[in-house]
């Protein structure tokens, strides 16, 4: 047996894994947001907008788009070396969310991104995550040009829960979006962590 200082090296940290959905209405920015925190070239499933689409596609507010996402958006960040997220946009208009169930299998939270100009275009995704017990966190788009409103007044306007995370964010800054991405990973743990402590008599 050798005495002294071993020569073994510590094994590399293998990072967890987490998979988030970001959600939202049509022309809401979740392309924006997927592509302007991923470390990686994000996977797009763009099409552009043809007049086929017009009668469903409602363009009003967002009258510059000129595409759309018809699948998924798809990019990957490292929060810490231990500690991987995957980030999996769907799709805004109603007739791709057939789509949404199987992005929403084995995610662990999802973030609902909002714009106070179309914010009625919020409520189908946040429905949607309550009805299936899937943490979220509600993320204000802050556009050039829409009106601001009190963290408290979209609270109000969207009825969500008090527990549920509202934050104002700008799509387009790699550091405000990876403040929301911690936000909803925070929330869903905290969650988890309560729905496993015993209840108190």
């Amino acid at each position: 047996m050798a005495f002294g200082r071993s020569s073994h090296r510590p094994r590399p940290v293998s990072p967890v894994t987490l998979k988030l959905l970001v959600a939202g209405g049509f022309g809401v920015g979740k392309t924006t947001l997927v592509g302007a925190v991923s470390e990686i070239r994000p996977l797009r499933t763009e099409e552009t907008l043809s007049e086929a689409g017009r009668p469903v596609d409602d363009v009003d507010g967002v009258e510059g788009k000129t595409t759309t996402t018809v699948a998924m958006d798809f990019g990957r960040i490292t929060l810490r070396e231990d500690l991987v997220l995957y980030l999996f946009g769907t799709p805004g208009q109603d007739r791709f969310w057939f789509l949404w169930d199987e992005l929403a299998q084995g995610a662990l939270g999802a973030v609902v991104l909002a714009d106070t100009r179309r914010l009625a275009d919020s409520f189908a995704a946040v429905d949607y995550f309550e009805r299936r017990g899937i943490p979220f966190t509600v993320a204000v788009n802050c556009f050039e040009g829409a009106d601001r409103f009190p963290a408290e007044t979209v609270r109000a306007a969207l009825d969500l829960d008090p527990e549920v995370p509202l934050m104002m964010c700008d799509a387009r800054d790699r550091e405000s979006v990876k403040e929301v991405l911690v936000a909803v990973v925070e929330h869903a743990l905290n969650r988890a962590t309560l729905l496993r402590e015993p209840a108190v008599n």
